[in-house]
């Protein structure tokens, strides 16, 4: 078992890495080492014992500029091929 950060809300040393959310998939927990706390639930970054919501966000919003990119780069190639 991994040694985490202890909780930010309880103090409990005990945590389950979080393997899927909504905000990253599957990748983007395991780069912000997002954990769950055992206790109480509480959700944070398993090596700094802080929250993760900058780090989601950051996360979030590359994603967001990638995948609208993509889109244009797709547009522009269907819009060529015309």
């Amino acid at each position: 078992m991994a040694t985490y950060a202890p909780c930010p809300q309880c103090q409990n040393a005990n945590a389950n890495p979080v393997k899927f959310t909504w905000w990253g998939g599957m990748l983007g927990p395991k780069l912000l080492s997002h954990v769950k706390c055992t206790q109480c639930g509480t959700a944070y970054n398993g090596k700094s014992g802080k929250s993760n919501t900058t780090g989601i966000l950051i996360y979030f919003g590359v994603a967001f500029v990638v995948a609208f990119i993509i889109m244009i780069v797709i547009g522009i190639a269907l819009v060529a091929t015309k």
